[in-house]
C-alpha cells in the first residue's frame, strides 16, 4: 500500500518531464514560423487605390457641375447656344476625320491645330535663343541688368497684340508677322527667370570658382548652367503658356490657316458649336504642354528646390 502511493506519481512526474523538454524544444520555432508569416512583402503594389478617390472625385465633380451648368444656360435660352449634347455630337464628327483637305481654306481641326503649334514653336525657339542667353547676361554683369532693366520693364506689360503691326510693317506678311508676335511675348520671360536664377546662384560657388582660376565658360557650364536650370525651365513653361494664348488671338486678326483663324471663320459662318468644340481643343493642347514641361522641370529639378 505504502509503496502503491509512492511509486504511482512517478511515472506521472516522468511524463510530465518528459513533455515538458519537447514543449522547450519546440517554443522557439513557433515565433520564427510566425515571423515568416507576418513578415511584409519586400515588393508592395505599385498603385495605390485608396489614394484614387481623393484625387478623381473633385475633378470629375467640377466637370460634371460644368456640364450641369451649360445644359441649364442652354436650355433656359432661345436655344442659340448650343447644349453640351449637340456640341458632343459636332465634336465626333469633327474628329471623326480631322486632317481632311478640301483646299486651301477648308482643311481639318487636325491641321489648323499643327499650324498653330508650328507657328508657336518657331516664334518660341527664337525667343529661346535670344532670351536665355541674355537672362544670364544680365544676371551675370551688373552693368547689363542696370542697362536693360528700364527696357524690360517698360515693354514687358504692352500687350504682346500691340506688337502685331509693327511685324506686319516689318516683314510683310502674315505669317511672319504672327512668329514675331509669339517671339515677342514669350522672351520676358525667359529673360526675367533666368537673370532671377543667375543671381541667387550662392557667392560661395562663384569664390570658389576664382580661387580655382576657373574660366568664365567653366563657370558657366559647370556651376551656373546647372544651378540656373530650374529657373530656365520655369521661364520656358510660362513662355510657352503665354504663346499658345497669343497664337489664337494673332490668327484671328492675321488669317491663313491656324485654330484662331479657323475660330473666326466659324464664327462668320454662325457655327457655334464647332467654336465651343475648337475652346475646349486649346484648352487641351494648352493643358498637354503644361503638363510636359512641369514633368521635364521635376526631372532637372534639385530636392531643395522642389520643396
Amino acid at each position: 500500500m505504502v509503496s502503491a502511493v509512492f511509486h504511482t506519481p512517478r511515472p506521472l512526474e516522468s511524463s510530465h518531464a518528459a513533455s515538458a523538454p519537447a514543449a522547450h524544444a519546440h517554443t522557439p520555432t513557433a515565433p520564427a514560423t510566425q515571423a515568416v508569416k507576418l513578415a511584409p512583402s519586400p515588393q508592395g503594389p505599385r498603385w495605390d487605390v485608396s489614394a484614387w478617390p481623393p484625387q478623381v472625385v473633385p475633378p470629375l465633380l467640377g466637370l460634371l457641375l460644368l456640364i450641369g451648368l451649360w445644359h441649364l444656360a442652354a436650355s433656359g435660352g432661345e436655344g442659340q447656344f448650343p447644349t453640351p449634347g449637340a456640341t458632343w455630337s459636332a465634336a465626333l464628327e469633327l474628329f471623326a476625320d480631322p486632317f481632311f483637305v478640301n483646299g486651301p481654306n477648308d482643311v481639318g481641326i487636325g491641321w489648323q491645330v499643327l499650324n498653330s503649334l508650328e507657328r508657336v514653336g518657331l516664334g518660341f525657339g527664337l525667343a529661346a535663343l535670344v532670351g536665355i542667353p541674355l537672362g544670364f547676361l544680365i544676371g551675370r554683369s551688373v552693368f547689363a541688368g542696370r542697362m536693360c532693366a528700364p527696357l524690360i520693364s517698360l515693354f514687358k506689360p504692352v500687350s504682346p497684340l500691340a506688337w502685331l503691326p509693327i511685324g506686319l510693317l516689318v516683314f510683310q506678311g502674315t505669317e511672319p508677322a504672327a512668329i514675331w508676335t509669339i517671339f515677342i511675348c514669350s522672351i520676358w520671360p525667359m529673360i526675367i527667370n533666368t537673370a532671377v536664377g543667375v543671381q541667387r546662384v550662392p557667392q560661395d560657388y562663384l569664390n570658389v570658382a576664382r580661387v580655382l582660376n576657373l574660366s568664365e565658360w567653366t563657370i558657366l557650364t559647370k556651376i551656373l548652367l546647372p544651378a540656373v536650370l530650374p529657373y530656365v525651365l520655369t521661364g520656358v513653361r510660362l513662355a510657352v503658356g503665354t504663346a499658345w494664348l497669343v497664337i489664337v488671338a494673332a490668327e484671328m486678326l492675321t488669317g491663313g490657316v491656324g485654330i484662331g483663324f479657323w475660330i473666326w471663320d466659324e464664327w462668320n459662318n454662325l457655327n457655334i458649336t464647332h467654336i465651343i468644340v475648337a475652346i475646349f481643343v486649346i484648352g487641351l493642347v494648352g493643358l498637354l504642354l503644361e503638363w510636359a514641361l512641369v514633368r521635364i522641370a521635376r526631372a532637372f529639378t534639385f530636392e531643395e528646390v522642389k520643396s
